[in-house]
C-alpha cells in the first residue's frame, strides 16, 4: 500500500560525500515527518536526521554540520546530503515516514534500507 525506495548508497572513501534519497508511494495523504536512521553491524538502530512537513530538522550530534536532510513534498522525497564522511558512518541507512494513508490511521512506514560503506 506503502512503499518507501531507498537510493543512493555506496562504498566511498573516506572524507567524500554520498546523496541518498528515499522517495515515497502510495496513496498518501500526508507525510508528516521523514528521516533517515542508521544501523551498524551489532548495533542499535540510531536516529541520524529528521525533517518536519514543515521544514523544521533535527539532528544526531555526531552528524551535525557534515549531514543535511532535506525533502520535496511535490515529490514525497527526502534527501540526506552526506559529507566528510568517516568509517564510523558505515552502517545501512533507513529511511522512516510519519504519514497518512487514505484509509487508514497515521503510521509510521520504513524503507528496506541501503548500504553505506566509509572505507578506503
Amino acid at each position: 500500500q506503502v512503499q518507501l525506495v531507498e537510493s543512493g548508497g555506496g562504498l566511498v572513501q573516506p572524507g567524500g560525500s554520498l546523496r541518498l534519497s528515499c522517495a515515497a508511494s502510495g496513496r498518501i495523504f500526508n507525510i508528516y515527518v521523514m528521516g533517515w536512521y542508521r544501523q551498524a553491524p551489532g548495533k542499535q538502530r540510531e536516529l541520524v536526521a529528521t525533517i518536519t512537513d514543515g521544514g523544521s530538522t533535527n539532528y544526531a550530534d555526531s552528524v551535525k554540520g557534515r549531514f543535511t536532510i532535506s525533502r520535496d513534498n511535490t515529490k514525497n522525497t527526502a534527501y540526506l546530503q552526506m559529507n566528510s564522511l568517516k568509517p564510523d558512518d558505515t552502517a545501512v541507512y533507513y529511511c522512516n515516514a510519519n504519514l497518512w494513508v487514505v484509509g487508514s490511521p497515521v503510521g509510521d512506514y520504513w524503507g528496506q534500507g541501503t548500504q553505506v560503506t566509509v572505507s578506503s
